[in-house]
């Protein structure tokens, strides 16, 4: 009699011990809180506030309380530069151009000191993105000026830059670079530097050890050609990370332009295949879904994933939005052609 009971009671307890299923996004709002002529492909959330670069060396803020507006703008002899890159530590915020020469600027958290912390002029130079880790370590990461990815940091809160010479970092194969879509090219978790290459070739680039030492991993990316590869990535944690890209020229097709890790990087697999979007501008890993939830913006709309990337809901048809980032796990800001909008997700 007690084998019976344990037999029926097995079912119950494996049912109990399941894990729950996770909600899913069932509609969206959309509420426009910045519009201006700019194209913004740059932005980071700063406890109420929300900073954004973009062209004609255009930058601002908006309280995300009062909706109150801060707009500045950077100029450096008669060159306004388009800044595609975008970080910040607890003291302040930098802003990064891309193109020659490349110009780094911090802006201190008042916006009253603007400080051009570094400068690079090359014919070759273009910055696709940078992230701090903390108050001291930051990394931003460019197209190749050598044969190597063009790679600086800071160990000073972003005071001084140093690039990484050369030898210090993996070959790059001919017409590989990155590309400046969303500042969603480099990943930072904890010792680890996670970057993304894009183009003729399109690999995974990660450094453990703060980028002393490097390790190169394939994916399964469409590569091949100038314009195709990986355009985005996000990592959930140190190990579930999401890339996504595509042929820019071709921004319909939506088969080999997604695929998902669960070892750091070193290996991928495709997802979604014939599903969803197509180019992909940057997607991000929903907060608080343990890694299974996905929002991403691009060529053919606004697209979400509850299932790690296997299946993909369209919520909205806008193709101007270049960039997105989470407040939390039902609100997000996105920015593209001559705005910024809020995104409140309903479950």
């Amino acid at each position: 009699m007690k084998k019976i009971l344990l037999l029926f009671c097995l079912p119950m307890l494996l049912s109990s011990c399941a894990e729950k299923p996770l909600k899913s996004f069932t509609a969206i709002q959309v509420n426009e809180i910045h519009n201006d002529s700019i194209s913004v492909r740059a932005i980071v959330l700063d406890s109420n506030q929300l900073w954004f670069a973009g062209n004609d060396g255009k930058y601002g803020a908006i309280d995300l309380v009062t909706q109150k507006m801060f707009r500045g703008r950077i100029g450096k002899d008669s060159l306004h530069p388009e800044f595609r890159s975008i970080a910040k530590t607890k003291e302040a915020i930098f802003v990064l151009s891309v193109a020659n020469p490349a110009l780094l600027y911090k802006i201190s958290n008042d916006k009253k000191v603007v400080k051009l912390v570094y400068q690079e002029e090359n014919e070759k130079v273009f910055y696709d993105s940078m992230q701090f880790l903390d108050t001291t370590f930051g990394v931003a990461m460019g197209d190749p000026v050598l044969d190597c990815l063009n790679i600086i940091i800071t160990n000073d809160g972003g005071n001084s830059w140093q690039k990484i010479p050369c030898e210090k970092l993996p070959k790059v194969e001919e017409g590989e670079a990155a590309f400046a879509a969303s500042n969603t090219n480099l990943m930072l978790r904890n010792n680890k530097i996670i970057i993304v290459s894009g183009g003729k070739k399109s690999r995974c680039f990660v450094s453990e050890d703060r980028g002393n030492t490097w390790q190169v991993y394939e994916t399964p990316i469409v590569q091949g050609k100038a314009m195709t590869g990986i355009f985005t990535a996000d990592f959930y944690d140190e190990n579930i990370g999401f890339i996504a890209g595509g042929d820019y020229e071709k921004q319909e097709e939506n088969v080999n332009n997604k695929a998902i890790t669960k070892d750091g990087g070193k290996t991928w697999k495709l997802v979604g295949q014939n599903n969803g979007f197509g180019y992909a501008s940057c997607v991000q890993f929903v907060p608080n879904s343990k890694g299974k939830a996905l929002v991403c913006v691009g060529g053919t709309g606004l697209h979400y994933s509850s299932d790690s990337g296997k299946n993909w809901q369209k919520m909205l048809n806008d193709k101007d939005l270049y960039t997105i980032r989470f407040q939390n796990d039902s609100l997000a800001y996105a920015a593209g052609r001559n705005r910024v909008v809020e995104l409140r997700f309903e479950y």
